[in-house]
């Protein structure tokens, strides 16, 4: 039997998660601003344009595989044997026209002598000083990489949108690429709000908790890699939260608070938001998050996170990341979810999708599943770090039993 959402849980003006993020992500446009960049500093910038290829890769025919390069006419129907005429190095090839009755010793990836179209591997030939014979199987161009095989001249290597990671810059070197043009590095500011707040090595005071929220947030972004603009934490004074929010949003392309976008905390970030920008919406049917807000600063976004540790977390994953990549024009794919058993029984009242941290593990038989780390109240930053994946539980669904299918999505696939 479900249970009937609770106050706490339902509220029928709250957006639903899939409402937020098609706002957000049809609110973005990607900034303009490109720069050329040498390979080896383009490494995890986001293409500006498409990279087509200035050249066959293999730029010629070569060989697949230690062995012996040959007619492939010349093959019978029993035992083949050649005379061996030569030798063919990756960088040094063989400089002649091999003729029937002919092969060249050829090792992998050296150029194709003149005339072969062949190659035979060495372990499937028997030498008899320079006379080599093959036996029967074998067929005419096999063990032979064509020119353009891979890439051909002009084929679109990479889109742009894609972030450069190792494999594109190795890609792009093989192709003899120099430079590339890239989106500009995203500029993002961040501040935490709150008068309880200390930076970490003050000693605390009754009533006082250090500011993990910057730290966390200075994480997630230095894995985004953005130049970053961090302001500390503002006291709940309405001058220094307006002067924080107008020199965040001068500096920067997004801006990014935690605290003081919750029902009952001091209305100074709305009010200076009233001023200074536009909110779209405030709240969220998510747990933890709830209170989300998202819109314009000036010229720049605003995402206005909650300020437990957990809540930051989860919804700087679920919304900023997404349009910060957005913003700086990555084309980036949806994070990966897949169904796996749970193997125990998990709370949840409908009325919220539920981002439960959870622990994805393999049993004896190599069968994955999941359990809860630990408890999941939003303040419990503890869990987060125990955890490699979100349980994802749908907005209507209530307690879930042990042994049933729920949607995780491991971190690792989220940055």
């Amino acid at each position: 039997m479900s249970a009937k959402p609770s106050c706490d849980e339902f509220d029928p003006n709250n957006l639903r998660v899939e409402q937020a993020l098609e706002q957000i992500q049809h609110s973005i446009t990607p900034i303009a601003e490109t720069e050329r960049l040498p390979l080896m500093q383009a490494h995890n910038h986001v293409m500006a344009e498409d990279v087509h290829s200035p050249l066959n890769v293999p730029p010629y025919k070569n060989s697949a595989m230690d062995g012996y390069a040959l007619r492939g006419a010349d093959l019978g129907d029993g035992d083949t044997s050649l005379d061996l005429i030569g030798t063919a190095f990756a960088g040094n090839p063989f400089d002649g026209e091999v003729q029937a009755g002919q092969c060249v010793r050829i090792m992998t990836g050296a150029k194709l002598p003149a005339g072969t179209d062949t190659v035979i591997m060495q372990e499937h030939a028997t030498a008899d000083g320079e006379r080599i014979t093959f036996g029967n199987g074998h067929t005419s161009g096999q063990n032979v990489r064509h020119a353009g095989e891979d890439i051909a001249v002009e084929d679109v290597v990479l889109q742009k949108g894609q972030r450069l990671h190792a494999a594109e810059i190795g890609l792009l070197a093989s192709l003899g690429v120099p430079e590339v043009t890239v989106a500009r590095k995203l500029r993002v500011a961040f501040f935490s709000t709150g008068d309880e707040l200390r930076p970490v090595g003050e000693a605390l005071e009754e009533g006082q908790i250090y500011d993990s929220n910057r730290y966390t947030l200075y994480g997630m972004l230095r894995e985004l890699d953005v130049e970053i603009l961090d302001l500390g934490v503002i006291r709940d004074v309405p001058e220094a939260i307006e002067a924080a929010f107008e020199q965040a949003a001068d500096q920067a392309d997004a801006v990014i608070t935690s605290g003081g976008v919750s029902v009952g905390e001091a209305d100074y970030v709305k009010t200076t938001l009233d001023k200074l920008g536009k909110v779209s919406f405030w709240k969220i049917a998510m747990k933890p998050g709830k209170p989300l807000a998202f819109g314009r600063v000036k010229d720049a976004w605003f995402f206005g996170l909650p300020g437990n540790p957990v809540s930051v977390m989860a919804t700087f994953y679920q919304f900023a990341l997404p349009a910060l990549r957005r913003l700086m024009g990555e084309e980036a794919e949806a994070p990966l979810t897949f169904k796996v058993p749970c193997r125990e029984p998990l709370k949840k009242r409908a009325g919220r999708t539920d981002f439960q941290r959870g622990i994805l593990t393999l049993d004896e038989q190599g069968n994955p599943g999941v359990t809860a780390a630990g408890m999941q109240a939003s303040h419990i930053l503890s869990g987060m770090s125990r955890a490699n994946c979100f349980i994802i539980l749908p907005l209507e669904a209530d307690n879930i039993d042990a042994g049933t299918l729920v949607e995780v999505q491991p971190f690792r696939g989220l940055m």
